[in-house]
């Protein structure tokens, strides 16, 4: 009772693995370069070779003394679980025949007997076993495809086969009987393609019963079997299969690509920032020598020497010719000066001056225009961010603070914007508070 439960079993076994190909693999194939990667790991096989009775596990004493080479054919299904192991469903038939039985005597020099004319022909019906292949290594370094893999491999069988022997023209049938064996072997596997190997194994199959051959001995039987077939890989041709997987071979290729990618960027940042300080240069310049640099000069090209507004246009009021006179800076007018930087305040990270800081601007203006003063304005910045974006900012507040001046009424060719960065600071970087005294505007009378 327990044998049939346990071949049932067996059998319920190859046949689940066999029906579980069909299933649909759900993960998907799509994603980044450096994503999840996803894998083929179901496959079928089959294979075509030789049966032989003769082991590499042969003793002295052996039911056979010669052998006869017969045509032995199988499949399997396998799932790979793991880069180096999988399970698989392996069927095999053929048949297995020898020459010349022992007659269970000795000669003199204690070597076994055998009968001439004598032998046996055990015909496997059909053969089933689930067995474990282990893959010893995936030998490649430059392809994600392994060349070679080498593997061994054991599990447990069920068959039916019948033996037929003959000594002279004496012949036995015994009819088909159903027998325990268990499969072992050796072989290596070639990678043809990305989802076909060629596989050359070596079993050998131990069978749990001495009557296989016919003969009714003490050891039980066992047979070899030398093959080489085809393996084909399942499912989507985009994904590697898992046991041909190599991942170092796939971390050189990711390494060698994210390398590119970063050269690409870098070269694209490089050519990039070149632009931007070829543009930079362009807008802060005064081509026309008007005081307005170009990024705020509405009108380009104006001749020499013509007044010009706090947008580079000309002033088309005549100018009261004022007789150059000794400037006299009071403390008052420092006053007026020292007001507006105090209350100057810019948006953030800009140029833009914010509308609470125009009335004491106007101010400035106002001064400016009474008493013909000459203004130098001074931008500064802290160390936040690069020098050069530090530099560009503090020279576009400068001109930023003389565009509005000049639109007030001052004049642009007494007005000198300038801007420093973060190289003349008045107190520590170190400090929320220093960093916000060295972000400023100086003004400078004259």
């Amino acid at each position: 009772m327990k044998l049939k439960i346990t071949k049932s079993a067996l059998l319920i076994a190859l046949v689940g693995i066999s029906g579980s190909v069909m299933a649909q693999d759900m993960s998907s194939t799509d994603g980044t370069r450096f994503s999840t990667q996803q894998f083929r790991t179901w496959s079928i096989g089959v294979h075509a070779g030789v049966t032989t009775p003769r082991t590499l596990f042969d003793g002295k004493f052996r039911d056979f003394q010669t052998t006869k080479e017969n045509l032995g054919y199988g499949g399997y299904v396998k799932k790979q679980l793991l880069p180096s192991l999988g399970i698989q469903a392996e069927f095999l038939a053929g048949k297995v025949e020898g020459l010349r039985a022992w007659t269970g005597a000795t000669d003199a020099a204690g070597n076994p007997i055998y009968l001439g004319n004598s032998g046996f022909v055990s015909r496997m019906e059909w053969a089933g076993a689930v067995t474990a292949v282990y893959n010893i290594a995936n030998i490649n370094i430059n392809n994600e495809n392994g060349i070679l893999i080498p593997y061994v491999k054991a599990g447990a069988g069920y068959m039916s086969s019948n033996a037929s022997t003959y000594a002279g023209s004496a012949s036995n049938y015994q009819g088909y009987d159903q027998r325990w064996y268990i499969p072992t072997g050796i072989g290596f596997k070639l990678g043809l393609t990305k989802g076909i190997n060629l596989d050359l194994g070596y079993d050998v199959n131990f069978v749990k019963s001495s009557t296989f051959d016919g003969l009714n001995r003490a050891n039980n039987d066992k047979f070899a079997y030398a093959h080489a077939g085809l393996e084909f890989a399942l499912g989507s041709k985009q994904k590697p299969q898992l046991q041909n997987y190599s991942s170092l071979a796939a971390l050189r290729i990711q390494s060698k690509e994210e390398s590119e990618a970063l050269r690409r960027a870098l070269s694209t940042a490089e050519q990039n920032a070149q632009r931007d300080r070829e543009q930079y240069a362009k807008d802060m310049g005064d081509d026309d020598n008007d005081g307005v640099a170009n990024k705020f000069d509405k009108c380009p090209g104006t001749a020499p020497g013509t007044v010009v507004d706090g947008s580079g246009c000309p002033i088309k009021v005549q100018r009261e010719v004022v007789k150059e006179t000794k400037v006299v800076v009071t403390e008052a007018d420092r006053k007026v000066v020292d007001e507006a930087i105090k209350n100057l305040e810019f948006d953030l990270g800009k140029a833009t001056i914010r509308a609470k800081s125009y009335a004491t601007l106007n101010t400035v203006a106002a001064l400016l225009v009474e008493k013909n003063f000459s203004l130098k304005l001074a931008g500064h910045t802290d160390i936040t961010g690069s020098r050069e974006l530090n530099l560009r900012l503090s020279k576009e507040r400068a001109e930023s603070v003389k565009a509005y001046l000049v639109s007030q009424g001052a004049n642009a060719s007494r007005i000198e914007a300038t801007g420093y960065g973060p190289d003349q600071p008045i107190a520590t970087n170190k400090t929320a508070a220093g960093r916000q005294q060295n972000r400023r505007v100086e003004f400078t009378l004259f």
